[in-house]
């Protein structure tokens, strides 16, 4: 009989053609029943749309039908993987569909859909294009277009909204190297969030300042303090006579003839240019991209961070006269991502402790 004829020989006789011939036609029975069958599963839902992948792929396996039948069992198997979410074997199966039969347009539909759902929006523009060659009316087709016009114009958008923050952030760390400052790794994050400085049009640091009155370890918040400006000019204007008193001074030792500001120097560490651009982007379009592109320009290739000095920290006397920028570059000043200056006043009890060290902000 012809089931045990060796591979590759061709039948002989009229019974051995007859056999092969009855063997093809139960293939080909088998395959188109598992296909009804696969279909009827789909129509029950999705409880049974594992059932339906196996008739289809059991169909598929007699390889029994012509490659327009076969590539239409590959589209339906593509159809459910879809409801599945399963869409890699969505694409997968509805390129096999495509390759068999490149007029099924349900398999163009299918692998533009599922390659939408990959995030492939160039591969699923094609996929739409050929898709719409074939059938130009297939509404289907010209909706799935339409949300890739929209999909592809957010991308840009995004993909432009990211070049710039990183260009900005890029802008930002050079002005900061070339002023010789130092960024350490933000402390008080939960009173200043995700604030950062900004580089105007002239090419002027913006910075947000943190002022911390260290005796009851309340603050102030400067949002907007030009490089150029000195403390005195904001001072001046924080605490003028119009201003309220500070609701917890009860002593009023908080004037602006009491106060002193000071600032942390000899602690901490400053970031490399790689982690001080990451910092930069934080908050920004661009925080999640992968590569920045510097990252080989770390010192020695491989140290990431520097030290800043040895010994305990020291209080560092502002003079309010200074600009900003001469305070920021003293080589023992570390910006603990912004600026933070403390607070305290000269005719405090707290003021002995403070200026002899006895004093340090919680970690």
């Amino acid at each position: 009989m012809a089931l045990w004829m060796e591979k590759g020989s061709d039948p002989t006789t009229e019974s051995e053609i007859a056999d092969l011939q009855a063997i093809a036609a139960l293939k080909e029975s088998a395959a188109l029943e598992f296909k009804e069958k696969g279909n009827e599963y789909v129509r029950q839902g999705k409880k049974h749309y594992s059932d339906a992948i196996d008739c289809y792929t059991r169909a598929i396996n007699q390889n029994a039908l012509s490659d327009s039948e076969t590539s239409i069992l590959y589209a339906n198997r593509s159809h459910v993987n879809l409801l599945l979410g399963n869409y890699r074997r969505a694409l997968t199966d509805a390129e096999e569909a495509i390759k068999l039969c490149t007029t099924n347009v349900k398999a163009h539909y299918r692998a533009a859909k599922s390659s939408l759902l990959l995030n492939l929006l160039d591969e699923a523009k094609l996929f739409c294009d050929s898709g719409l060659e074939r059938d130009p009316d297939n509404k289907e087709l010209k909706k799935l277009a339409r949300e890739l016009d929209f999909q592809k114009q957010m991308q840009e958008e995004q993909e432009a909204q990211v070049s710039k923050a990183l260009a900005e952030a890029k802008d930002l760390s050079s002005a900061i190297e070339n002023r010789g400052l130092k960024i350490g790794k933000p402390m008080f994050q939960e009173l200043t969030g995700l604030r950062k400085p900004v580089l105007d049009k002239n090419s002027i640091l913006h910075w947000p300042v943190l002022l911390l009155y260290a005796e009851v370890m309340s603050s102030d918040f400067i949002e907007d303090f030009y490089e150029t400006d000195t403390f005195a000019a904001h001072l001046d204007i924080m605490f003028s006579e119009d201003s309220p008193p500070l609701s917890w001074d009860k002593e009023n030792n908080y004037t602006r003839e009491a106060i002193e500001l000071y600032y942390e120097a000899g602690s901490g560490i400053f970031l490399s240019k790689t982690k001080l651009l990451r910092y930069l982007l934080e908050g920004t379009a661009g925080a999640n991209v992968e590569s920045i592109g510097d990252e080989e320009k770390d010192v020695d290739g491989s140290i990431s961070e520097y030290s800043a000095g040895k010994g305990s920290s020291k209080w560092i006397k502002v003079n309010e006269k200074r600009k900003l920028h001469d305070i920021l570059k003293e080589p023992n000043f570390i910006i603990p991502g912004i600026p933070v200056f403390y607070v305290v006043s000269k005719t405090s009890s707290f003021y002995k402790d403070f200026r002899a060290g006895k004093w340090a902000p919680p970690s």
